[in-house]
């Protein structure tokens, strides 16, 4: 079981922009305690500022995650510090624009070093925390493009594919030891982060994400939520979903559509005035969480709000599964007397005749409601089903 979040321990790479600082952000608001993972010293301090303002606590922990040794370090302090660490998220990252063609050996060396290498660094110095307590989540930020590429971001695309590689590895493994210390990894939509001007462009317009994006905060809820209800793999958006399941359904076509509009869905007419980049090097001042294209930036869409209220909404299927159930079986069954015992409905005697009323489908609607948002999923009709119905 998870820590509440005013009591835990996080520690988060990429902490200075994007959806990394709105993560900071969104733990903070929960009063956590935070080990703030970055290159660029000023951006940390402004981030460690508003984690004490909002009523937590912070570590700056000026790293470039792509040093194994110096992840560790910080670690190692988080750990003296505060004595555990309770969640690990890794969202570090860094990319080109360019066509393969463009790349340099070198380029693709520091993408891969941040962007994958990071996840695993950071991973390792978390498990070796984690495991002895056998507990702790760790988090991997990823992104639609682990299943689908896109044209110009090869480098990041490929390294996102491998976060995903690793981190089903080591699922598996934990799975194996027995462990309790859960791994999770988020897939993001196209977001509005400051790295649409930052990361290095080597196309003479300005970039920007696909479209449709998301504001950072909403991402961040999702990765909070995460922390105290880690699950397995999570697509956020409908755009995501529509990337993963046109890649696997018809990835030719995908070749073909993103050969003709990637280019262009990935640029604004505006010449690119980029005079220098973060790939190599920290850039002076506090970019904080948004990026340029705060208009277009949207709030969480249905399939967000469905994960984020996902006992409620499996709650409400379960109870409309057993009115259906009811319906078709008949309140006489036996089965279906069992499911209205589930649903708190018992049927009882009339007093004068002796035999058991009907109950109408209101009163089994209204149990079942009460059941959703008082008591949240519904074990009782779940177990029922599964052992007499689907056994």
């Amino acid at each position: 079981m998870t820590r509440p979040l005013q009591q835990q321990v996080v520690v988060i790479t990429g902490a200075t922009s994007g959806v990394g600082r709105a993560c900071v952000r969104a733990f903070a608001a929960h009063g956590a305690r935070i080990g703030l993972i970055g290159r660029n010293v000023e951006a940390l301090q402004v981030a460690a500022g508003e984690v004490h303002r909002a009523g937590g606590e912070a570590c700056m922990l000026p790293t470039d995650v792509a040093d194994a040794e110096a992840v560790e370090d910080a670690a190692r302090q988080v750990e003296e510090r505060w004595g555990r660490i309770d969640t690990w998220v890794n969202v570090a990252m860094a990319t080109v624009f360019a066509p393969v063609k463009d790349m340099t050996a070198e380029e693709y060396r520091r993408v891969t070093e941040v962007t994958y290498l990071g996840y695993v660094y950071g991973t390792l110095s978390a498990l070796r925390r984690m495991l002895p307590r056998d507990e702790g989540v760790i988090i991997q930020i990823g992104s639609a493009l682990a299943y689908r590429s896109i044209p110009l971001q090869s480098a990041y695309c490929a390294a996102k594919a491998a976060i995903r590689g690793f981190t089903d590895s080591l699922r598996s493994e934990l799975i194996h030891d027995g462990s309790h210390v859960k791994i999770t990894m988020l897939q993001l939509p196209a977001v509005n982060t400051p790295q649409s001007l930052r990361q290095r462009n080597k196309m003479e317009k300005q970039a920007q994400p696909v479209p449709p994006m998301f504001r950072p905060d909403v991402i961040a809820e999702m990765v909070v939520d995460a922390a105290q209800h880690p699950r397995r793999e999570q697509f956020l958006g409908a755009s995501t979903l529509k990337a993963v399941i046109g890649q696997r359904l018809v990835p030719g076509f995908a070749d073909w559509y993103l050969g003709k509009t990637g280019y262009q869905a990935q640029m604004i007419d505006q010449p690119n005035r980029q005079q220098d980049d973060m790939l190599f090097h920290a850039l002076p001042g506090d970019p904080g969480a948004d990026g340029p294209y705060p208009d277009r930036a949207h709030g969480p869409d249905w399939q967000m709000w469905l994960q984020l209220h996902q006992g409620r909404v499996g709650a409400a299927a379960a109870a409309i599964g057993s009115v259906a159930a009811v319906a078709v079986l008949g309140a006489s069954t036996v089965v279906g007397s069992n499911l209205l015992r589930a649903l708190g409905l018992q049927r009882k005697k009339n007093p004068r005749s002796g035999t058991k009323p009907m109950v109408n489908g209101y009163q089994v609607i209204r149990g079942a409601r009460q059941l959703t948002w008082q008591r949240g999923p519904v074990p009782a009709i779940s177990k029922y089903l599964a052992s007499h119905v689907f056994g």
